[in-house]
């Protein structure tokens, strides 16, 4: 469900309607679209959705964001997950750790950080106030909100408009999806699970079968 912005500074200008996020669902889902082998983003096929067996003792709704292969898996009651494809964080910028997701929002507005400004002033200056929501905004349609306690950690789970990152190193740190993907996980998500991000280096964990 839509969730409301919460309180703070809002320097967007509006919130799109109900119509305006449905026209924007159907511009980003292609026709006939089936998550297992739609790919008009030329993405390997490993990185398509599929339902996998879940490594035992996991709990149903957690998220697990495994950083060496690129792979999200969202735990399902029963014993099997649904994994898909990801980017992750460039460089140094990917963050593992614990998080919960204590927000969830379609068509989100995006604002850099102050510390993306200055790390990258001729990539983000230009939306120092803020990005509208839309297809070419940099969350894209959906966005899960990664929080410690209640800090907001600024880091996302959120849609891209650059879906041919997906599987590689390729954002500020948070954790990018195709958004016909990320559109589907949402409606599965609940506010307060946690999401699990491994580090990048070693084996990693491994949270299913692949």
């Amino acid at each position: 469900m839509f969730s409301a912005p919460i309180a703070g500074p809002v320097f967007a200008s509006s919130w799109p309607t109900e119509d305006q996020k449905a026209a924007w669902d159907a511009q980003v889902t292609p026709p006939g679209y089936d998550p297992a082998t739609t790919n008009p983003w030329g993405l390997h096929p490993r990185l398509l959705p599929q339902r996998v067996e879940a490594r035992a003792g996991l709990v149903p709704g957690d998220i697990h964001v495994d950083a060496t292969a690129r792979y999200l898996y969202h735990i399902e009651e029963g014993g099997t997950a649904m994994r898909y494809g990801v980017a992750i964080g460039r460089g140094g910028l990917y963050e593992p750790g614990t998080y919960t997701i204590r927000r969830k929002v379609e068509w989100p507005h995006w604002t850099p950080t102050q510390t993306m400004i200055e790390r990258e002033p001729e990539a983000y200056a230009q939306y120092a106030d803020g990005m509208e929501p839309g297809p070419q905004n940099a969350l894209g349609s959906r966005a899960l909100y990664l929080y410690v306690g209640d800090r907001d950690t600024y880091l996302r789970i959120h849609g891209t408009p650059s879906p041919r990152s997906i599987g590689s190193r390729a954002s500020s740190g948070c954790v990018r999806m195709v958004m016909a993907h990320i559109n589907d996980l949402y409606e599965q998500v609940d506010t307060g699970v946690t999401a699990y991000l491994y580090p990048a280096a070693g084996d990693g964990p491994v949270t299913a079968h692949s």
